[in-house]
This record gives C-alpha cells, structure tokens and sequence, in this order.
C-alpha cells in the first residue's frame, strides 16, 4: 500500500511538472507575440511625411522633412535657415532595430541618423540612439502629416472647372487628379499634359499645393488644362460629399469638382 501511494505522488508530481513547463513556454511565446504586435513596426501606420525645425548651433533652425516608405527607402531634406546654400536633399534606405521601435537612415555618403518611431512623430536621437533631453528635448521631433483616407489613394475625375461642366473632348486626355497618401505627393492629367507635384492636408479639411510641373505636349484644347493648373495653386480647402470632391478657395464656390472613379 505504501509503496502504491509513493508510486501515485511521483506520477502527479510528474504531470505537474510537465503542465508547469507547458504553462511557462505559453506565457513566453505570450510575451513574445504582444512584444512583436506592440512594437512601431508592427503596430503604428508609420509611412509618411514627416516634418519639423529641429535646433541649430550656428543658424536659425534646420527645418526638415523626411518621407518614410513602405519599401524601407526615404527621402530627406533639410534646410538650415539663416544660411546661404543651405538647402541639402538626399535618398536612401532605412534599417529597424530588432526591437522594432527606432529607425536608422543609412545615407549614401554613409552618415547615419537614428529616429525614434512614435505615434504621427518621429524623435530625433543623439549619435549613441537615445532620446535627447533637456530644455529643448521637445523641439527634436518632427510630425507627420495629416492623412485622409476619404480623398488619398483614389482617382479624382474632373467633372466641373470654374461652375462649367468638364467633358473630355476629341483631341484631349482624361482630367483628373490622385493623391499619394505615402509621399504626400499628387499627380494627374489637365486635360492633356501629366502633371505632380506636393501637397499637404491641415485641419479643418484646408490643403496647400506646392507648384505643380507638367509634361510640355501641345493640344487642341491647351485653355482648359491652363485654368486646372491656375486653380490648384490658389485651392486652400476642399469637401468630400457622396463621391464628389470639391476643391475651394475660402468660402467661395468650388472651383472644381471631381467624381471618384468608379472603380475605387
């Protein structure tokens, strides 16, 4: 009987040890997955235009912008303000730490720089990958930009130019416009040359166009595309209602108005 009763508290202390090793190996692949699911990698959408004035030692502050892809290459540039010459650009690609959490821009020149990944920010890091601190420590961070779901990564149709109907005539190309939520960059057709350039959203539905380039073909219609490019550069709100995309300057009529393509 003895020896029955110290068989069966061996075999129990066996099974609990297995289900102990069993429960410890759960918690660490646990731990694991919520460390993988939580990083800025994995859980922030991190692609986008950020932009700031970071200090500066000898000028008036360096005013930059970096486009993060999604295929791991940026796009940079800096302006150190107060200075003649000052206006540097440069590409290339970025690494992740193996935390997931920091971003190192690795410059074809060589020189590196490490970013912190926050929410819609990014934190500028000293030369050994940590946050800066001090008085100024909230000045090393640039914002990214405000996104809009409703109007980027769709095909915009012109419709409407100047409270006249737009229809695409013999002769002439499609007109429309498509917003780059990524790179903050628009492109499109006036009507028959291509054009692009930048674009940034702000509160409160009001967008700024920077200067819009075009391809140099000639058409038979060459007024309508002149007054669509004349209009982007004055366009400082726009509306989004039922599919239609109205593009205003204050509170005046729609200067334009588009339809979304079908197909989006």
């Amino acid at each position: 009987m003895k020896n029955y009763v110290f068989l069966s508290l061996i075999i129990v202390m066996m099974v609990y040890s297995c289900s102990s090793e069993k429960v410890v190996e759960q918690e660490k692949a646990l731990e694991i997955n919520q460390s993988m699911a939580s990083n800025s990698k994995n859980s922030l959408d991190w692609k986008g235009v950020y932009k700031g004035i970071t200090p500066c030692a000898d000028c008036e502050g360096i005013e930059t912008s970096i486009t993060l892809k999604s295929d791991e290459t940026y796009k940079r540039s800096i302006k150190y303000l107060g200075k003649e010459d000052n206006y540097f650009f440069d590409e290339g690609i970025f690494v992740w730490n193996e935390a997931g959490s920091k971003v190192t821009l690795e410059a074809q020149d060589g020189n590196t720089q490490q970013y912190q990944v926050g929410e819609n920010v990014l934190f500028h890091l000293d030369q050994d990958g940590n946050r800066i601190t001090g008085d100024l420590a909230e000045n090393y961070k640039l914002a990214k930009n405000p996104v809009d779901p409703r109007l980027e990564d769709k095909k915009w149709i012109l419709k409407e130019l100047m409270g006249k109907p737009f229809e695409q005539t013999e002769g002439n190309k499609e007109a429309f416009l498509l917003f780059e939520m990524e790179t903050s960059t628009f492109s499109g057709n006036g009507s028959c040359n291509n054009i692009f350039g930048s674009y940034e959203l702000k509160d409160g539905n009001r967008v700024s166009f920077g200067n819009a380039a075009s391809t140099m073909m000639a058409c038979q219609d060459m007024e309508t595309e002149r007054t669509f490019v004349e209009i982007i550069s004055k366009v400082d709100n726009y509306s989004i209602s039922e599919g239609t995309l109205s593009l205003n300057k204050a509170k005046m009529a729609p200067l334009a108005r588009f339809e979304l393509e079908e197909n989006n």
